[in-house]
């Protein structure tokens, strides 16, 4: 496994699958190529000081370190973006969500035993249950329409 370092690769994997957590956003992109897997770490200075965000770093480097060995893919760019509840999140939880998100990231697997998801159609019109108040309101058109004026007006003294 390398180390993302060019903000290129960082940008080139912000356009792949994300896989969101309480403690980190995981993102994923395919390289095109067989070479090892490559992870960047990132934290935002909205996570605090300094110190919280090495602290955040160390322990995303360290979640990586621990379960990644078999779970991340050849030819693949990873990027975890840290949250500031890294910070109090326990660890195995934190490993936990790591697996998960590297699954959503992935897919379901595909294989001979899994066929793919059949395309589903949209319901026809005949299969959605009416609404007896959608013919009394009035078409929605986008939240353009004008309020009428409700300021209270002058009214003449007879």
């Amino acid at each position: 496994m390398q180390r993302l370092r060019q903000r290129s690769d960082f940008l080139a994997a912000r356009d792949g699958a994300k896989a969101p957590t309480p403690a980190f956003v995981l993102q994923a992109r395919a390289r095109g190529d067989d070479g090892p897997p490559r992870v960047g770490f990132t934290v935002t200075k909205k996570v605090g000081t300094a110190v919280e965000r090495n602290r955040v770093r160390r322990r995303l480097r360290e979640i990586v370190r621990l379960s990644a060995a078999d779970r991340l893919r050849d030819g693949n760019d990873y990027v975890m973006i840290g949250r500031r509840a890294a910070l109090d999140r326990p660890f195995d939880r934190c490993v936990a969500d790591f697996v998960g998100a590297v699954k959503r990231v992935h897919g379901p697997p595909r294989g001979p035993g899994r066929p793919s998801p059949a395309p589903q159609d949209p319901p026809s019109d005949d299969a959605r249950p009416h609404d007896p108040r959608s013919q009394d309101r009035p078409p929605h058109d986008g939240g353009h329409s004008q309020k009428p004026d409700r300021r209270p007006t002058a009214r003449a003294l007879p």
